[in-house]
């Protein structure tokens, strides 16, 4: 009788034993859950903890938020994979294995990588065809000294992991096309990357700086555009949406700007709106000159769990407002859940209702506490991706 009791004690204990390491299994793996999605935004969730994402490298198309939605029209079994070859370019008979020749020249769904690291000096600018994806993840690739890169009318185009910087101003001339065709092409500002009469388009996980004009221009009629987990810096005029306060159909931009990191010595226009409407959620100043987010022309703003930090010396104010005596205080700039550091402040519209993004189910996300912010874009800009590990 004894020795059935004590064995019966014994598996009751090991039981319990096994209980028990399941229980601490299963919280450890939702205790690292946690820490991850901590660190690591929604975004980056999607696709950065799969080890095999460089033979998986559509899976990205899936992971975007906001008004882009996912970019799973450039995905599917007629997707054209596409490999850089040549740094060189040729802006009116390029060349097979460059560039231009995979975002101007290929039409239909082109995913285009590069085969080692680049510096690529374009001649005139870029114009990326529609339903394109530029791919620079595992290398590093810039794009810099001269013209830089535009979405001419076209749509369903991602734009990831290039370094894009020292932009120049273009003279008009003649170049390929965004559907394979010599065109002529005006006046082009030094940008880095100028939207004109685009819609759908994700801009996700650049380093852009030091160009002669702006860093990102979203324009004449342009919208649906996610602008997410970027690195702007060293800039005057970093972000311009809506073209010219005359330009009435920009009334209808809808941009999303989420996880970027701007700073250290950015001036203004973080961004600077006109007419449309911007959702700008969970982004990092790092200080400014004039101002960090600015408009005129009636745009409606939502700024939500963003972490301003003002500058140790100088304006202290986050928002700008154009003077103009025939919308008086028409601006929509409302603060939601935003956290301000060193002295930093916001005015905001007074009375009304905060107007929402109105997201449909693809492009809904869920905006993380301002606290860990700080987390969330630390991994900004261009990301390191080794051979051997995961992109950190």
């Amino acid at each position: 009788m004894i020795s059935g009791n004590i064995t019966f004690s014994y598996w009751h204990f090991a039981l319990n034993i096994i209980i028990i390491g399941i229980l601490f299994s299963n919280f450890s793996v939702a205790k690292q859950s946690k820490i991850h999605e901590l660190k690591m935004n929604v975004i980056d969730q999607c696709w950065r903890l799969n080890p095999k994402w460089r033979i998986q490298r559509p899976q990205l198309a899936t992971c975007s938020i906001g008004y882009a939605g996912k970019m799973i029209n450039n995905i599917g079994e007629d997707l054209v994979h596409y490999k850089v070859i040549d740094p060189s370019d040729d802006p009116i008979n390029p060349k097979p294995g460059t560039l231009r020749y995979g975002a101007s020249v290929i039409q239909g769904k082109v995913w285009i990588t590069f085969q080692r690291d680049m510096h690529i000096k374009l001649e005139r600018p870029l114009l990326i065809s529609s339903f394109t994806t530029i791919d620079g993840r595992g290398v590093n690739v810039d794009i810099a000294k001269n013209a830089c890169l535009m979405v001419f009318k076209a749509t369903n185009i991602i734009i990831h992991g290039i370094r894009i910087h020292d932009c120049k101003p273009q003279t008009p001339g003649v170049t390929m096309g965004p559907e394979g065709k010599v065109i002529s092409l005006g006046h082009v500002d030094g940008d880095a990357i100028r939207l004109v009469t685009a819609s759908k388009i994700w801009i996700d996980h650049n380093t852009l700086y030091n160009c002669q004009d702006g860093l990102l221009d979203v324009t004449r009629g342009s919208t649906d555009v996610t602008i997410s987990n970027n690195w702007f810096r060293n800039q005057d005029k970093v972000m311009l949406l809506g073209h010219d306060d005359g330009y009435v159909r920009d009334q209808n931009m809808k941009v999303t700007v989420v996880y970027n990191h701007f700073g250290p010595n950015c001036n203004q226009r973080m961004p600077r709106i006109r007419h449309g409407y911007a959702h700008v959620v969970n982004n990092l100043y790092l200080g400014w000159l004039q101002y960090a987010i600015g408009g005129s022309m009636r745009p409606s703003l939502k700024s939500e769990a963003n972490l301003f930090i003002a500058p140790t010396r100088g304006n202290k104010e986050v928002t700008w407002r154009k003077n103009n005596n025939t919308n008086g205080d028409a601006w929509e700039f409302h603060s939601v859940k935003d956290a301000f550091e060193n002295g930093a402040s916001f005015t905001v519209t007074k009375g009304g209702r905060v107007p929402k993004p109105n997201y449909n189910e693809e492009q809904r996300f869920k905006v993380v506490d301002v606290k860990y912010v700080r987390s969330l874009t630390r991994s900004s800009g261009i990301l390191r991706c080794t051979k051997t590990s995961l992109c950190g």
